[in-house]
């Protein structure tokens, strides 16, 4: 599985309400969900939203905290990650997001805004490769994503897989990360399709 905290764009786009509550757990599926450290999958997590989203979530239960532009919610996903609300002035427009963060470091909500703030700020509109994969596996729906389990390799165990649809029809199972560009492209939304790839930092 990818192990990563650094802060990271899931989804383009802003999540409406069904999609929000979607990408809270889009890890829902992986293997031996009950046992080990999980905080390394959400922690670095964002996404955008609407202003009504935000102020939902803000309603749902007093926070834990508010600091000026965030708040972090009282329940945790995982014993030392939780969700960080965030209303932005970006470029002179509000907007707002949701990140996930591990609390145990207590500058991760500014490393995340300071992230957000960045990577949002961006003269030109693109995608990293990784946000393209993130996105595809953000917009699958479960039953065509998953998990390589007992018929892959040992090695490939535990990455996540993607549906990939044949020329001649047909489906195959293929690992996230080998996805060829072509196949990217087709997974896709139209209006991602073109956009310049962009190196990450």
């Amino acid at each position: 599985m990818t192990h990563q905290t650094s802060p990271r764009k899931i989804y383009f786009g802003v999540a409406d309400r069904r999609q929000m509550f979607r990408l809270f757990d889009r890890h829902a599926q992986r293997p031996n969900r009950v046992e080990g450290d999980s905080d390394h999958l959400y922690a670095g997590e964002y996404f955008e939203i609407a202003r009504a989203e935000h102020d939902y979530m803000l309603n749902i239960l007093p926070p834990l905290w508010m600091r000026g532009e965030m708040f972090a919610m009282r329940e945790f996903l995982t014993d030392r990650v939780t969700s960080i609300f965030y209303h932005l002035r970006i470029d002179g427009k509000v907007r707002y997001f949701h990140g996930y963060c591990d609390l145990t470091r207590a500058r991760s909500p500014v490393e995340m805004r300071d992230a957000i703030v960045e990577r949002e700020s961006w003269p030109v509109r693109a995608m990293t490769h990784e946000e393209r994969l993130e996105h595809i596996w953000s917009a699958t729906y479960d039953e065509y994503r998953g998990y390589a389990g007992e018929r892959w390799l040992p090695e490939f165990r535990g990455q996540r897989t993607v549906l990939v649809y044949g020329r001649r029809g047909g489906t195959t199972l293929k690992l996230l990360s080998e996805l060829t560009e072509e196949e990217i492209q087709a997974k896709l939304p139209v209006h991602l399709r073109h956009l310049p790839e962009r190196q990450a930092a």
